[in-house]
């Protein structure tokens, strides 16, 4: 067993014992809290609803335990018995090695690699979330929604990995240049094309209706600043009723997005706070400082992953040949970088946190005060059965938005609880 496959075990072993140990220590915190409903939330969570919720989130944690220790055990012995090398190579026997070819070969390895994932995903879809009254799809729909999403994986990833493979044949020197910013125009065009042509494909998506509460919610945007050309509706109710609400484009194809499923739950005050929320976010900026924060670490990763595709140690130690190309470093920094992201995931989530509070203030201040915010937010985490005694060191990691407690104490004015 070579150096690299040692270390990268050895690294996979402390990222299970740490994420094991974050899912235990936050189900020790919960049912610290699991006897009566804690003070603060007594107001809009009576003892059943929260009783469920722990439940909720204790069978999540321990399900994520064991997922999260079958795929370290896999990835192990994927990398131990050079079982990538050996796919690779066949894949490269099948479909040649042009750009195309390898751009298939590395979209054959991930959907192969990704199939020990589907018992986890059935699972957690219609066994918890069936249980807890969530699902509602069906197998059919969850096996279409798998099929199409394949295919548009293979009719998008396919013409962007050639054309790096290309740039990395054509200019060897300075190939990840070349590679960040065909990769950064993408994720660009994304913001434009995924609301209006991919999402289409999965979801039904229809402009709210005319009425009264349209023409609040576009007064609200007016007075926010914020010229909404389109304010949609999801169907989001199709699969599960957990709500969201989500802003995306930018410029004249800016849109928010609402699912079905928030419009029934909330009061139109509500949904007003709602939707000042996410113009904060336009307002002060942060889907350009997401953008930008998501351009640098694309431009790391080029970074790292040119140094490594000039380096023999990394193709020999993970049994490549060393003419193997660019193929094998993709391949690998996709699957493995998680190893090392992972320890910044609270640095990450610190930020976006930060844009969430800012938001909340927004929304706050446009609405002329935080309760419809506040009623929300409590509403939203008693009908998606949020944890509301996460341990402070778990949110760190899992939560990129501030826990109920934190969020409608600094929108009240009062201490950030942490």
């Amino acid at each position: 067993m070579t150096v690299p496959v040692i270390v990268l075990l050895a690294l996979l072993g402390a990222r299970l014992v740490a994420s094991s140990w974050l899912e235990l220590l936050n189900i020790r915190c919960v049912l610290a809290h699991s006897g009566e409903v804690p003070t603060p939330f007594r107001r809009f969570v009576d003892a059943a609803a929260y009783k469920k919720a722990v439940s909720y989130t204790v069978d999540k944690a321990k399900f994520a335990v064991v997922e999260d220790a079958c795929s370290a055990a896999f990835l192990s012995v994927v990398l131990a018995l050079w079982i990538l090398p050996a796919m690779f190579d066949f894949g490269m026997d099948v479909f040649g090695t042009s750009v195309w070819g390898q751009s298939l070969t590395l979209i054959f390895m991930a959907v192969i690699l990704s199939l020990p994932e589907i018992p986890f995903e059935l699972y957690s879809q219609f066994v918890i979330e069936q249980e807890y009254g969530f699902n509602k799809g069906t197998l059919g729909l969850w096996a279409s929604d798998k099929i199409k999403g394949l295919l548009v994986g293979a009719a998008l990833g396919a013409p962007i990995l050639a054309l790096i493979l290309w740039f990395s044949r054509e200019f060897p020197s300075t190939w990840w240049i070349w590679g960040f910013a065909a990769v950064a125009l993408f994720q660009v065009a994304m913001v434009v094309l995924y609301p209006r042509l991919i999402l289409p494909i999965f979801n039904k998506i229809r402009d709210l209706p005319e009425g009264e509460l349209r023409d609040s919610l576009f007064a609200l945007a007016d007075r926010g600043g914020f010229k909404a050309r389109a304010i949609q509706v999801i169907d989001g109710s199709r699969r599960s009723s957990h709500s969201n609400a989500f802003f995306t484009g930018f410029g004249r194809f800016r849109r928010i997005i609402l699912f079905d499923t928030l419009i029934d739950q909330l009061s139109p005050r509500e949904l007003e706070a709602v939707l000042a929320h996410e113009i904060g976010h336009y307002k002060k900026g942060h889907v350009l400082k997401m953008m930008a924060l998501s351009f640098a670490m694309t431009f790391l990763t080029f970074a790292i992953m040119g140094w490594l595709s000039e380096s023999e140690w990394f193709y020999l130690g993970f049994g490549f040949c060393e003419a193997s190309g660019f193929g094998p470093v993709l391949l690998m920094y996709s699957m493995f970088s998680g190893l090392f992201t992972f320890w910044l995931t609270p640095l990450l989530n610190a930020f976006s946190r930060g844009n969430e509070y800012e938001a909340d203030a927004f929304a706050a201040e446009l609405c002329g005060s935080g309760a419809e915010l506040c009623g929300a937010l409590e509403k939203l985490h008693k009908e998606n059965l949020g944890n509301l005694t996460p341990h402070p060191l778990y949110s760190a990691f899992h939560y990129s938005h501030p826990t109920l407690a934190e969020r409608v104490a600094a929108v009240s004015g009062a201490r950030r609880m942490g």
